[in-house]
């Protein structure tokens, strides 16, 4: 358990969790931070829900946790050797940070920048990470950031949006090791971070500077002749030689020989125990005499070519041989790797890289080897001009294909190795550069745009099919597993691009089809709802092309339902109504409607291109026939509306529930369980509501904001936390989580959706409630125009009960109240909140001593049958009608039993023996309300 598996977490909030983390009482706490103990109950209960943990022992646990790891850099590499010299440089990063955010190392290659990066970093007393660039390629710099701060993208919220919500306004340092070739994707990334994240620092190395707005340089020279670089070359000579002696001239004409470069030094003295310094100087003398000509820093990336030239000279024929083809591999690699690369049996692959790392060429780490970014662009080049290159990126295409596909396999295994997705990180930079390699050479035979329609053959008739185990096929394996597992790392417009090349890439018009109909799943789960349509459609045309009817069949049905379903996911359904109107028709005409599969996806079109509750029972029991939990919770989903829609929000719930019981069968690495995973949780939310059971819907709303698919959505997830909070009296959290809503939809593309008209109406209740006229009156013209509310809508319900929720508590004029009460008798279209407004508008009947309150109140009982916070309201103006104190005792428990503590407090006013005890707990939201 950690941090950051928290979903926002309030200074409030961390207050308390490091209060529970020092082990004090709740009323200690209070005492300390001047605050109710119930108070401190309600951020207990809050932090207990966003960590996912069951009591404050976990609690506390966490927070020691929290404090221990704030000051950790993620990602930094461990230094293996001592640290040598670097004091200026040093306090001139701490002392550029001291006015700038952002500060560059630059420097020639080989001269030490990531050790000075690495050293400044540990300096730091705050947390972070440290990113190496050498391995990333131009569109993925976000993804490289992403995996080393563990974050993940979400539905709407693109990559950098979620970085940039981990980072928040905290303070944080990013290292961004190796940046010259990446110079414009980085600076356009660091200077978004740097606008959205006050508190992040960053420190870049570069051969040149960035040219970001406020950019400090720092530039790293080669080491000082006579004191640094000796000590360098002295330290690293003994490593490789204890019995190592040099005088002191020699040493310093070795390192003057070497422009003071510390790789360049290192190499050198790698050589020492078998050359001795009069070797070292004479093989020196050999290479440079070669480059002779101008000094400055031009020169010194001669020099340290020469040196790298030296030792390639001085390496046996297998360790050259070894050396130039580990070029092929971008980033790290391990044994299992080479062996499968650049062929050979493992024990003399072993043996050999053993010696390229004895003599500093290769630095090995945690089992894996890498080359120095400086020494990879050496290696490339003699591996380019041995003309190997072809055969070792066609077996580095073989080995990234076996590899990804052999990830997926793990990952759909349900294995409880929770390091996975690590494992991807660690290769994900060479199977992305393998894929791109094959594209490069590789022709496919589809046409790059394949939603334009089928393929048209060649006039001859005949279609050459690639080779089974060739390049095409290869680059399509490679591009599909890389779609599924960025995918399942939560990488969600790269997996949506890898499912477009597979189909371009596809060597079948089946394999296209497949290919097409998941992308349109992953636009599903990235809520493009018209792209996915779209792409279904695309991968019917596929199907037709291939003679699958039964694929085609599936295809249009899932077009079909998707634009049913979920009209409001993205800009909209681009597809023509009269198209739409006519995709269930077309897939039962395609396939076979004796496969249980397409009979009950036709099924599932059928049910949701209509309003018959019937036809959703049958899509259900079709659902079942498959066996298919994907299946099962769309269609009982399409039963869950059909319930609503009849005013059963009970029934409705419970069958909300039944899905949620569907998740564990899922696998969330598939994109066709991606809605699924994400309308369960949502949908059993607000059915909760709906049935006034408010305790449930703060648990599956925190589910929710947990979850790795649905949680990060800056505005959705907190959209669903909004409501029952204030339901229940959490109104600081409530207007807390509100605020993020609002700010995080204001970094999305396009207006708000209707979706978040619940939690603004909200927002107008806590404000009303609180009686903060001004906020309330705002937040609520905020909603009527998000939600554009009419009076036959179904928010309107919803505004109704906020209306007279707030005039029940704040006694507002007569006429407002007799308008209100109107549109209780008229009637509310069924929804979420059609029982709620009408007990709260009994309530408001009751209070204004209307001459029908009594009629209006029985009238009202229907709703407390189905709901449970109508069913308390409904109690409480019983009580305040008769001057019943038992039918107010009841409200009293009904508000207890589902955890709505501010109408308790309200209830408690009620009661004579009781009222004191109802003013200090609305004592207390004042209070708090001051903090």
């Amino acid at each position: 358990m950690t941090v950051s598996g928290a979903g926002g977490v309030s200074r409030r909030e961390a207050e308390v969790l490091a209060a529970l983390g020092a082990r004090l009482t709740n009323a200690q706490i209070a005492s300390r931070l001047h605050i109710s103990i119930r108070t401190v109950e309600s951020h207990v209960s809050s932090l207990l829900r966003k960590y996912g943990v069951a009591d404050r022992r976990e609690l506390a646990a966490l927070a020691e946790e929290v404090a221990a790891s704030s000051g950790e850099v993620a990602g930094l590499p461990t230094a293996r050797t001592t640290f040598v010299g670097r004091d200026a440089e040093l306090a001139a990063v701490m002392a550029a940070f001291e006015s700038a955010r952002l500060v560059t190392l630059v420097g020639p290659g080989g001269v030490g920048k990531t050790r000075l990066a690495v050293a400044a970093a540990g300096s730091f007393p705050y947390g972070g990470a440290f990113v190496d660039l050498v391995p990333v390629r131009d569109p993925f710099v976000a993804e490289a950031v992403a995996a080393a701060l563990g974050v993940s993208e979400r539905p709407q919220q693109p990559l950098e949006d979620a970085i940039a919500d981990r980072l928040g306004r905290d303070r944080a340092l990013l290292v961004l090791d190796n940046c010259e070739h990446l110079l414009d994707a980085v600076a356009a990334f660091v200077d978004r971070l740097l606008s959205r994240c006050p508190g992040t620092r960053a420190l870049v190395t570069s051969r040149e500077r960035l040219g970001v707005p406020g950019e400090r340089l720092v530039p790293v020279e080669p080491l000082p002749l006579s004191s640094d670089a000796v000590r360098l070359f002295l330290d690293r000579a003994t490593a490789a030689d204890p019995g190592f002696a040099v005088d002191a001239g020699e040493a310093v004409e070795i390192c003057a020989r070497l422009d003071g470069l510390p790789l360049a030094i290192e190499l050198a003295a790698a050589r020492s125990a078998a050359l001795g310094p009069g070797g070292l100087l004479a093989a020196l003398d050999d290479n440079l005499r070669l480059l002779a000509g101008g000094r400055g820093v031009d020169q010194r990336h001669r020099s340290l070519r020469a040196v790298l030239g030296w030792s390639h000279d001085l390496l046996e024929d297998d360790e050259r041989t070894l050396f130039r083809r580990l070029a092929v591999f971008t980033g790290g690699f391990d044994l299992d790797a080479v062996t499968a690369v650049v062929s050979g049996g493992r024990a003399e692959v072993a043996d050999v890289l053993g010696r390229l790392a004895g003599k500093s060429l290769v630095a090995r780490d945690a089992g894996r080897w890498r080359l120095l970014e400086t020494v990879r662009a050496f290696a490339a080049e003699r591996l380019d001009d041995s003309g190997e290159r072809p055969a070792l990126q066609d077996r580095h295409l073989r080995w990234a294909a076996t590899t990804a596909e052999a990830l997926v396999r793990l990952a759909s295994s349900k294995s409880p190795d929770g390091g996975r997705h690590d494992a991807f990180d660690t290769v994900a930079d060479d199977l992305r550069a393998a894929l791109v390699a094959a594209q490069a050479s590789v022709s496919a035979d589809v046409p790059p745009n394949l939603t334009d329609g089928p393929q048209t053959p060649p006039p001859d008739g005949r279609q050459t099919r690639p080779a089974p185990d060739g390049p095409q096929t290869l680059a399509h394996r490679l591009a599909r597993a890389l779609a599924r597992l960025t995918y399942g790392r939560r990488f969600l417009s790269e997996a949506l691009a890898h499912y477009r090349q597979a189909a371009r890439l596809a060597t079948g018009a089946a394999e296209a089809a497949q290919d097409l109909a998941d992308a349109a799943e992953c636009a599903l789960a990235f809520a493009d709802a018209g792209q996915a349509v779209e792409l279904q459609l695309a991968a019917a045309e596929r199907a037709a092309a291939a003679g699958d009817g039964n694929a085609r069949a599936v295809a249009l049905a899932r077009a079909a339902v998707i634009a049913r379903r979920h009209p409001g996911f993205g800009a909209g359904i681009g597809v023509p109504q009269e198209r739409l109107d006519t995709l269930a028709e077309e897939a039962a005409a395609a396939g076979d409607p004796d496969d249980p599969f397409v009979a009950a996806h036709v099924a599932a079109a059928v049910a949701w291109s209509g309003t018959d509750a019937a036809t959703s029972e049958q899509a259900l029991a079709a659902a079942r026939e498959t066996g298919d939990p994907v299946l099962v919770s769309s269609a009982l989903d399409a039963v869950v509306s059909a319930a609503a829609r009849r005013g059963h929000p009970r029934e409705a719930f419970r069958l909300a529930r039944e899905r949620l019981a569907l998740l564990d069968a899922m696998d969330r690495d598939d994109p066709r369980s991606g809605i699924e995973i994400v309308d369960s949780l949502h949908v059993a939310t607000v059915y909760a509501i709906a049935a006034g059971d408010l305790r449930q819907a703060l648990d599956l709303a925190g589910m929710a904001m947990r979850d790795d698919v649905t949680g990060s959505h800056p505005a959705l997830a907190r959209s669903r936390l909004v409501t029952p909070l204030v339901l229940a009296g959490d109104f600081e959290e409530a207007l807390a989580r509100a605020a993020e809503m609002w700010d995080g939809q204001a970094r999305m593309d396009g207006p708000p959706g209707r979706w978040m008209t619940h939690a603004l109406c909200s927002v107008a209740l806590a404000h009303g409630l609180l009686g903060e006229e001004e906020a309330y009156r705002s937040w609520r013209a905020r909603a009527l125009t998000v939600g554009q509310v009419t009076a036959s809508s179904g928010h309107a319900a919803l505004v109704a009960f906020v209306d007279a929720r707030v005039a029940v508590h704040t006694g507002r004029s007569a006429g407002d109240v007799a308008g209100l009460v109107e549109r209780a008798a008229a009637g509310f279209v069924p929804g979420l909140f059609d029982r709620y407004a009408t007990a709260a508008c009994a309530e408001l009947a009751v209070v204004a001593e209307l001459p029908d309150a009594g009629q209006r109140l029985a009238a009202a009982a229907e709703a407390g049958r189905e709901n449970d916070w109508a069913a308390a309201c409904l109690s409480r103006a019983t009580g305040r009608l008769y001057g019943d104190a038992a039918a107010l005792e009841a409200a009293v428990d009904g508000w207890e039993r589902i955890g709505a503590r501010f109408e308790r407090a309200c209830t408690l006013l009620l009661l004579p023996a009781r009222a004191d005890e109802g003013r200090a707990e609305l004592g207390a939201y004042l209070t708090e309300r001051s903090q």
